[in-house]
C-alpha cells in the first residue's frame, strides 16, 4: 500500500460531517415552498467548493497513476462514504475506469456545492447529450442516443410530418 495512504484515509474520515448546517427559515406557506424550489432551479451558484465545507483539497490526493486499482477502490469507498455524510453523492457510469472515476470523485472538491440538510444532491456530470459528453464512450446514455439515431436514420425517408422519429 502507498505509504501516503493511511494518512489521506485517515484524512477522509475526517472529513465526515459532524454536525448539521443552521437550519434556514422554513417556509410558511406552499407558495413559499415553490419559490424555494424556483430559485433552486434557476440554478444560483453555491456559495464555497465540497472543499470548503469537509476541509480536504484535491492537491492533496496523489495522481491516479501512483496508486493501484485497489488503493483506488478504497479511496472511492471511504470518499462515498464521506459525501454521503454531507448528503452529497456522485453519479458515476459503472464501466467507467477507476482511475477516471478516482480523478473525476477528486475534482468535486473544487466545485461548488449546495449543502442540503434534508435530502440529497447528487454531483452529476452527464449532460446526456451523448456526444459531447464527459465520460465519451463510458456515457451511459450512448447507447439509448445511438438507438434513437438509428431509428432516425433508418425511418427518415418513411416518416410523414405529423409523426415523431421514436
Amino acid at each position: 500500500m502507498h505509504p501516503y495512504l493511511t494518512h489521506l484515509l485517515a484524512d477522509i474520515t475526517a472529513a465526515h460531517r459532524t454536525e448539521t448546517l443552521p437550519e434556514e427559515k422554513r417556509p410558511l406557506s406552499f407558495e413559499e415552498e415553490m419559490e424555494e424550489i424556483d430559485n433552486w432551479l434557476e440554478g444560483e451558484e453555491p456559495s464555497h467548493t465540497f472543499g470548503y465545507y469537509c476541509g480536504l483539497d484535491a492537491i492533496n490526493f496523489p495522481p491516479p497513476e501512483q496508486l493501484n486499482d485497489t488503493e483506488i477502490k478504497l479511496v472511492l469507498e471511504a470518499f462515498g462514504k464521506m459525501m454521503y455524510s454531507w448528503n452529497l453523492d456522485i453519479d458515476l457510469p459503472e464501466l467507467l475506469p477507476l482511475h477516471i472515476a478516482y480523478s473525476m470523485t477528486v475534482a468535486t472538491l473544487d466545485e461548488k456545492t449546495g449543502i442540503v440538510n434534508n435530502g440529497m444532491m447528487s454531483i452529476d456530470f452527464c449532460t446526456c447529450y451523448a456526444p459531447d459528453c464527459v465520460f465519451k464512450e463510458y456515457c451511459p446514455c450512448l447507447e439509448i442516443w445511438n438507438e434513437v439515431d438509428d431509428d432516425i436514420n433508418i425511418n427518415d425517408a418513411g416518416l410523414n410530418e405529423n409523426e415523431l422519429p421514436f
